[in-house]
């Protein structure tokens, strides 16, 4: 927990040398890279101190860094402790005072703050003049992070008791509740049952308005107040869910594992773990809340506003609890299940919900947790568990908190709803589209839901069966998103693209980051490229609006597939870098191999080989360590793109044929889906036709039944593949027909490409050639060198001169590729090698690699030449 009062820094440890950063930091992962610069402000001297102190464990990222100034570098707060302490009183009494106004909560009230109590600032001459600190329009701008954290562990506990209480008298302003609570708690001589509640208040407050980083502060010091222990242990985990939702997933991992709470461990382990192990305790968890569900009487939590046809419960900034980020609200199914008994109910608004008591840790009034819902509210029948009366929710009411709402078995406490998750369906049920009944949600449901996102995200089927065989005990059905995913995987197609089309629609600009990812996935499957990425672009602007980073990373590992095929290299491969890094710095390991992986799939794209294989070897590395099928199928599916592509067709249907194998982090069949139409074109091109007919005929299944212009596009294209001679003709045009309605525009070129060579064998010399060239331009347009080679081959073998790749551009850097103009753009703004590689998740090698080629491409010999170029190159675009 954040320290008001920090222990006694260590004063034996030497100083560490401000060089030794960069060979321990050489080995590192990048996760662990990324991590350790952001745990220490990006100051190097405090990471060489602080890399000889990990653990073997912490530097392979397998347990959390450390989170406390006092943990990071004791040696570098020393010295500046004593640059401060050689300063006037007066001065390091003004200096504390800004400090405590700054760290670790941020209330601007320091100039309030001297005007109360009379201090003269010409003080601070003194600490600008030592150049620790200079005072400006707003207050005290320090040095860096750690002398103003110095400046107030410097303080002794009664000056820095006295600050505090003299900030929180001068914080009476409208919306700074939850800043005067803070100092408030910061300046209690113990603990204190009433400051806790307080606190616990202020910290709700703080997460309504979006400030989960203030919010998790405030939870954590208002668990170092609170006299009772359970209480205690319900803060600890509210401060836990905050600081996830934050980004700050190093400290979320510190506060869980106090909780020793197998559910609390599973969420976590789903985004920066084991997603096998994640399953098995998030199967624990649902053993251990079942006897707080709604069978046993007890009250539901938030319900959800609306029962729109995709049942996700937006999560909201105005949540007071975290307990309500990213639920997945189940449905019941068309018939309900015996025992459960139907009470048709008023429309929820009507009706608000019954009051419960609150406890002294809990004063506040508590916003349910899908108030913000999507789709409006709308008239439902809850069908309760006997013996209890349902009680619907009123949408918008505020009812009073709940303490049980706050367990760290309900996994909301935590969970970023990662978009792979797929709520449980029993095995061959028609699931119902239109809006239903609903059954109240409990822990136990929300950790199913969980444990079923694990298994789709391992590839695992069988653990996918297990879930939902947990959901029928339990009579729980999801439309939207989730259910669309389980009735696909079980092969229940028509019921799958209902409900993938219901949650689709939910992408209206301003909505929850969770329902937005939920569309992106559902449209990508649709083969609606267009929404998916409006989807995940409107995702990432909602959470970074609501104070959620750790969603952007989610998002942006579902546009990059529509990146793909709508032929955008450069914007999905400037995007997913971007993502990589935030993936890294929040924590979500998982995620960041997922972002791998489709990096590797654009380098495919773009011809990058080196790149392509090794980000492609690092993901599947990281996801079979970690049972994550979906990153390793689809790094698996970019080296056979590559392979395909380079014309080695051999290697490309040996990995296109193990991209379905069972186990965990082996194989996916959402990727073996996706990559079906070149499976079936390697295979016919290895002579293997009977294999490829079989994996046609369920991918024609699906296009028949999706009805997408871009899937039928490529389910004909297959069909011309496995025709003979003329009859092929007939399917290609089709397929290009279908092509001209669709949005994949890549695979449009490359169905131009097997037209035209299919139209060469059969003596069509002038289709043939306009085929070709149409296709040879959409290559240099995309940037695929490779399949521009194959266009230029197939005309020579015409007779017919093919056009030169391009060589003079609107601008000197289009010749580049767009991993090749990410790494000259750095290499011009001064960073070196080794920097380049750190933030680009590659070798050093790789980039010198990469270097080398920018300057023959330009024509260049220095860095020097390479500004100049990129700095015309820019001006016509600011211009």
């Amino acid at each position: 927990m954040t320290p008001v009062n920090p222990p006694p820094l260590d004063r034996t440890s030497p100083p560490q040398r401000t060089d030794a950063w960069r060979q321990p930091a050489d080995g590192l992962t990048e996760g662990v890279r990324v991590r350790v610069l952001r745990a220490v402000y990006g100051d190097r001297r405090a990471a060489a101190e602080l890399l000889p102190r990990l653990t073997d464990r912490q530097l392979i990222g397998t347990d959390s860094l450390p989170t406390e100034p006092a943990e990071l570098a004791p040696a570098l707060l020393r010295e500046h402790r004593a640059e401060i302490r050689a300063l006037p009183d007066d001065t390091r009494l003004l200096l504390l005072l800004a400090a405590a106004d700054q760290y670790p909560v941020s209330t601007d009230a320091f100039l309030r703050a001297v005007v109360a109590a009379r201090l003269d600032t010409r003080c601070l001459d003194a600490a600008e003049a030592a150049g620790i600190a200079h005072a400006g329009a707003g207050g005290v701008a320090f040095r860096d992070a750690w002398t103003r954290i110095a400046a107030y562990e410097t303080g002794t506990p009664a000056d820095r008791r006295d600050v505090h209480r003299l900030l929180a008298r001068v914080l009476r302003g409208e919306g700074e509740t939850p800043s005067r609570s803070w100092h408030r708690g910061a300046g209690a001589l113990g603990p204190s049952g009433r400051l806790a509640a307080e606190l616990s208040a202020a910290a709700g407050t703080a997460a309504d308005t979006g400030r989960l980083s203030v919010a998790r502060t405030l939870a954590e010091r208002a668990a170092a107040l609170c006299p009772d222990p359970a209480e205690q242990h319900r803060l600890t985990a509210r401060a836990a869910a905050y600081s996830w939702r934050s980004g700050d997933g190093d400290r979320a991992r510190r506060l869980a594992s106090t909780a020793t709470d197998d559910a609390l461990s599973g969420v976590l382990a789903l985004r920066a773990g084991n997603a096998t192990e994640a399953f098995d305790a998030l199967l624990i968890g649902v053993g251990a809340a079942a006897p707080t569900s709604s069978d046993r009487g007890a009250p539901p939590l938030a319900a959800p506003a609306s029962v729109a046809p995709c049942a996700v419960t937006p999560s909201t900034s105005r949540t007071a609890t975290p307990a309500a980020s990213h639920n997945v609200a189940p449905a019941a199914p068309a018939a309900p299940a015996a025992p459960r008994t139907t009470t048709p109910a008023a429309p929820r608004t009507t009706t608000p919900a019954a009051p419960r008591t609150t406890t002294p840790a809990a004063p506040r009034t508590a916003t349910p947790a899908a108030s913000n819902s999507v789709a409006p509210a709308a008239p439902r029948t809850p069908t309760p568990a006997a013996p209890r009366t349902a009680t619907p929710a009123a949408s918008r009411t505020a009812a009073p908190a709940d303490p049980r709402t706050l367990t760290p078995a309900d996994p909301r406490t935590l969970t970023p709803a990662d978009p792979r998750a797929v709520t449980p369906a029993i095995p061959g049920a028609r699931t119902s589209v239109t809006p239903s009944t609903i059954t109240p949600p409990t822990p136990a449901t929300h950790l199913l839901a969980r444990a079923t996102e694990a298994a789709i995200y391992t590839g695992d089927l069988r653990r996918l069966r297990e879930a939902a065989r947990v959901a029928g005990r339990l009579g729980v059905v999801a439309p939207g998103t989730l259910g669309g995913l389980v009735a696909a995987f079980d092969g229940r197609y028509a019921d799958a693209r209902d409900l993938l089309k219901s949650a689709a629609g939910r992408c209206g600009p301003g909505g929850d980051p969770t329902v937005l990812i939920h569309a992106a996935i559902a449209a990508l499957l649709l083969g609606d490229h267009t929404r998916a990425v409006t989807a995940t672009v409107r995702a990432a602007a909602s959470a970074r609006a609501r104070g959620t980073p750790v969603t952007v990373p989610q998002a942006m590992e579902f546009r990059a597939y529509a990146d793909f095929w709508t032929g955008r290299p450069r914007a999905g491969e400037a995007a997913a870098t971007d993502a990589l890094w935030q993936a890294h710095a929040t924590g979500q390991d998982n995620g960041a191999c997922h972002l791998q992986a489709a990096l590797a799939m654009f380098a495919a794209l773009t011809g990058d080989a080196d790149v392509c294989r090794e980000r492609a070897a690092t993901a599947r590395s990281y996801a079979l360590a970690r049972g994550l099928g979906l990153p390793a199928a689809l790094a698996q599916w970019a080296l056979a793109f590559l392979d395909l592509s380079s014309g080695r067709f051999a290697a490309a249907a040996a990995r296109l044929r193990a991209l379905a194998g069972f186990g965990p982090g082996h194989g996916h069949r959402a990727i073996r889906h996706l990559a079906t139409p070149h499976y079936v074109e390697a295979a016919v091109r290895t002579g293997d036709t009977r294999v490829a007919r079989v994996a046609h005929a369920d991918y024609e299944r699906w296009a028949g039944t999706v009805l997408s212009p871009d899937d039928l596009a490529l389910s004909a294209r297959c069909r011309a593949l496995l025709a003979p001679g003329e009859e092929a003709v007939d399917h290609y045009r089709a397929a290009l027909d279908l092509h001209s309605r669709g949005t994949r525009d890549f695979e449009r070129a490359r169905t131009e490409l097997l037209f035209g060579s299919a139209l060469r064998r059969l003596r069509r010399r002038a289709e043939a050639r306009d085929r070709l060239h149409s296709a040879l331009e959409a290559f240099d347009s995309f940037g695929a060198p490779h399949c521009a080679t194959r266009a230029r081959a197939e005309l020579r073998a015409l007779g017919t001169p093919a056009a030169p790749a391009r060589t003079a551009p609107d601008s000197s850097t289009a010749t580049l590729t767009a991993q090749q103009l990410l790494v000259a753009r750095m290499a011009a703004d001064g960073a070196t090698n080794r920097e380049i590689a750190a933030r680009l998740a590659l070798s050093p090698r790789t980039i010198d690699h990469h270097l080398r080629g920018v300057f023959t491409r330009l024509g260049i010999r220095s860095r020097i030449e390479l500004v100049r170029l990129l700095a015309e190159s820019d001006e016509p675009e600011s211009g």
